[in-house]
Order: C-alpha cells, then sequence, then structure tokens
C-alpha cells in the first residue's frame, strides 16, 4: 500500500542531495518471519549526506495482513530545523493509521513561528487527515507540531489525499532546508547534538512499534533494532528499564 510513498521519497533524496550509504548494524537491514499469518518481510535503508545527518526508512511487507512505512530525516547538527518523521500503518484495508509531521526540537515562540507555521497552509488543505486523535504513548506537546497529519483512514483515502499531502510536505521540507543558515557557533551546534539526542531517547522509550516488531521478529532483535537502528543515539539501559 505504502510502496509509492517509500519509492517518491527514494527518487527525492537521490535527486536532490548526494547521498552516501549510512552502515546498518549486520542483521538489522532485513529480516524475514513466518510467525503471522502471513509472512512479513522488513526492509531498511539509510543514507546521509552534508545536509542530513541520517535519512533512515522501513518498509514491513506481511501482505494485507500488514503495510508499515516509517521514516525520520535527520537534519546535519549545523542546521536547527526540525526532523521530518512519517509512520504510516495499515492492518487490512480499514485499519490504517498515518502520521507526518515536522518534529520540532524546541519549543519556543519564534522558533514554532519559523518552522512550524509555514506547515499550516497544506494542513488546512487536507484538514480530514488533521484528525486531533487521542496520542496514547506519546505527549502531543514533545516532537509534534500542532500542524501534523494524524489520522485513522481508509485505502481510497491514501491514495487520493495522503499521497498529494505527504509530496506538499516533503517538497516543504526541502525549501526549509534549502533556506536554513547554517549555525557556526559551537555551543549552538552542540545544543542541536544534544536535541536530537533527547529526541532519539525519548521515542526510545515510547516507540509502540517495539511491539509490532518484537510480534513478528522476536523481542531480542527488535530490541537492538530499536535501540542500535532507529534511534541510534538512545541508551540502551534507559529503554530496558523503562520497559520492566
Amino acid at each position: 500500500m505504502f510502496a509509492p510513498f517509500k519509492e517518491y521519497l527514494e527518487e527525492e533524496l537521490f535527486k536532490r542531495f548526494d547521498l552516501r550509504s549510512r552502515s546498518i548494524p549486520p542483521g538489522l537491514e532485513s529480516n524475514v518471519s513466518e510467525r503471522g499469518k502471513n509472512p512479513a518481510t522488513i526492509q531498511s535503508w539509510c543514507y546521509q549526506c552534508s545536509q542530513l545527518r541520517k535519512v533512515r526508512y522501513s518498509y514491513i511487507d506481511a501482505g494485507e495482513t500488514a503495510q508499515v512505512f516509517n521514516s525520520v530525516i535527520y537534519p546535519a547538527h549545523h542546521y536547527d530545523i526540525p526532523l521530518l518523521g512519517v509512520d504510516f500503518l495499515s492492518f487490512g484495508k480499514k485499519k490504517i493509521l498515518v502520521v507526518m509531521d515536522f518534529q520540532p526540537l524546541f519549543r519556543d515562540r519564534a522558533y514554532l513561528d519559523k518552522y512550524i507555521e509555514p506547515m499550516r497552509e497544506i494542513r488546512d488543505k487536507y484538514n480530514e487527515l488533521a484528525q486531533n486523535l487521542e496520542m496514547k504513548f506519546y505527549d502531543a506537546n514533545q516532537y509534534f507540531s500542532k500542524y501534523l497529519l494524524f489520522a485513522k483512514t481508509d485505502s481510497e483515502t491514501v491514495v487520493n489525499r495522503l499521497f498529494p499531502a505527504y509530496q506538499e510536505y516533503i517538497e516543504l521540507y526541502w525549501q526549509m532546508l534549502e533556506n536554513a543558515e547554517p549555525l557556526t557557533e559551537a555551543k549552538d551546534i552542540q545544543r542541536i547534538v544534544e536535541a536530537q539526542k533527547e529526541y532519539d531517547q525519548y521515542s526510545a522509550e515510547r516507540d509502540p512499534a517495539h511491539g509490532l516488531f518484537s510480534s513478528y521478529f522476536g523481542a531480542e532483535w527488535s530490541e537492538k533494532f530499536l535501540y542500535e537502528f532507529l534511534f541510534e543515539d538512545a541508551s540502551p539501559l534507559a529503554i530496558s528499564s523503562g520497559r520492566k
């Protein structure tokens, strides 16, 4: 279901940036599960370039049982722009959840006006994809913007509304990156380093996808996938203790 989204992102990335492969720990780049009703495969890709320190995306294909596309783009540490987060999940044609956002690193008014307000026009255009659903695992006031796309929807809407919204959000993100002023002060760059680390820690401790990964690929593999690839700057000890 979400293969066109993955392909569009890949085309955009390779067209616009001088990408280099970023290493994925051995054994985490792909896996196959026979546990569910349908066999499930997961594949992951990771790249970097001068503007983007980490571009990662993963796809789970379990046929009609599950289709999942997840991606996070981390700007280089000399940019203070938000992260770009995508999480599209389909469990059959009628159970589809979509999340997409520019995930702010800071909450001060100047930052939000500069990087979040530009999203408003697109979000308003696709208002049916912004359903104000309750966040069960996350605090909506941390690392999410008020203009995120967050909806339970159907396959027809995925094709006709989500895909064009996705393209517009990505195009806006590229514009934002192109217009961003590189940071030059060491203290300002260090502030971004710490903010991105804190994002990884927060996300690793709360990511609901860990249960999905575990159900298909086992707890041990999923734990490694979570903090050695998805959120590699998170502390494993903090994650483990948080789950006990």
